[in-house]
């Protein structure tokens, strides 16, 4: 754009010194075209100058639009089914797991308007220890109600939402203990999202493909994996969520029971940077205490943006997995 105006300054010059060596005619008629060369330009140069102003708002961090809006608690009315309106359930499939070794069931919320015309984004939401894929789906965690009244409200995108059963072990086909051999089986959830569960969901369902379209978030230890599966396989998630995560992702100080998926310094996006990662807690979780606050320390230290919601007094259960979704949804594929 620079070199434009240099053009266009020049033009100008000419313009002026013409009027001092041409005869009237002449002159007019250089006067008429210098006059178009400059609209010619000038036109340019604004159109450069509002395609810039527009990369600039586009290069606005991502994550910043969602910050300031971020409520501890859903406002009153937004799990309340309306009237007149369609809440769709969940419905479960079953898919082979070869990570497993076993058919293997999932839940699947699909969009009131599904159609096979067009291509959705998806949302996947893992559970946690001893859970399966009916948690997040039962009436206590009342998901479907809260995204579609978010979805009528034109806070949330059309999407599909997978509730995978996240236990993978040949050997164990549930899990028995709070041990490193059960914990590994969670951990095996990687190959089996990435191998069965998410060709399954592509080959059954009309999904927009890609990392800008594919999102993820879990509840406890399927906090932990979320993140997990977001640090490692950031090509695939551009959306990375987890509510109450539970230790494990890296050493746990002081315990031989897992020696930690990941090292502190490997938990870094040294490309494919999320368009969010949106970490809750609750300040009254007794469970996993203050592990979310030591994966904010290792991400802040490590230069990972990230988005904090905290809450005061929710439990390690339903009450806080309900305003970190109704956050959640708000931020995904916009």
């Amino acid at each position: 754009m620079k070199k434009e105006a240099l053009k266009l300054m020049s033009i100008m010059t000419a313009l002026l010194l013409s009027g001092c060596a041409v005869k009237p005619t002449e002159q007019a008629q250089t006067t008429a075209s210098a006059v178009t060369s400059i609209t010619e330009i000038s036109t340019e140069i604004t159109t450069e100058s509002a395609v810039e102003t527009q990369e600039a708002i586009q290069e606005e961090p991502y994550m910043k639009q969602f910050e300031n809006n971020i409520t501890e608690l859903m406002p009153d009315g937004a799990e309340d089914q309306r009237e007149g309106m369609a809440y769709p359930d969940f419905q479960k499939y079953t898919y082979y797991s070869s990570t497993a070794g076993r058919d293997t069931n999932v839940n699947v919320l699909l969009p009131p308007d599904y159609s096979e015309e067009k291509q959705y984004p998806v949302l996947y939401i893992l559970h946690g220890f001893y859970d399966n894929e009916t948690w997040m789906a039962r009436s206590v965690v009342n998901l479907s109600t809260i995204y579609n009244n978010l979805l009528s409200d034109g806070e949330a995108e059309e999407m599909i939402i997978v509730l995978p059963y996240i236990f993978c072990d040949k050997d164990m086909p549930y899990c028995t203990g709070m041990d490193l051999k059960n914990c590994l089986a969670y951990d095996n959830f990687i190959n089996d999202l990435t191998t069965d569960l998410m060709p399954f969901i592509e080959s059954e369902f009309s999904v927009a493909k890609g990392r800008d379209n594919t999102a993820i978030t879990g509840f406890s230890m399927g906090g932990r994996e979320s993140l997990f599966i977001g640090f490692e396989r950031s090509d695939l998630f551009g959306y990375i969520g987890a509510v109450c995560p539970a230790p494990g992702l890296v050493e746990i100080a002081g315990s031989g029971m897992h020696l930690g998926q990941m090292k502190a310094e490997d938990m870094v996006f040294s490309e494919n940077e999320p368009y969010a990662v949106f970490i809750s807690s609750s300040k009254a979780d007794g469970v996993v205490g203050s592990n979310p606050d030591n994966y904010r320390r290792i991400m802040t230290e490590n230069g990972v943006e990230h988005l904090s919601h905290v809450m005061e007094s929710t439990g390690h259960d339903h009450t806080s997995v309900k305003p970190h979704l109704y956050n959640y949804l708000k931020m995904l594929f916009k």
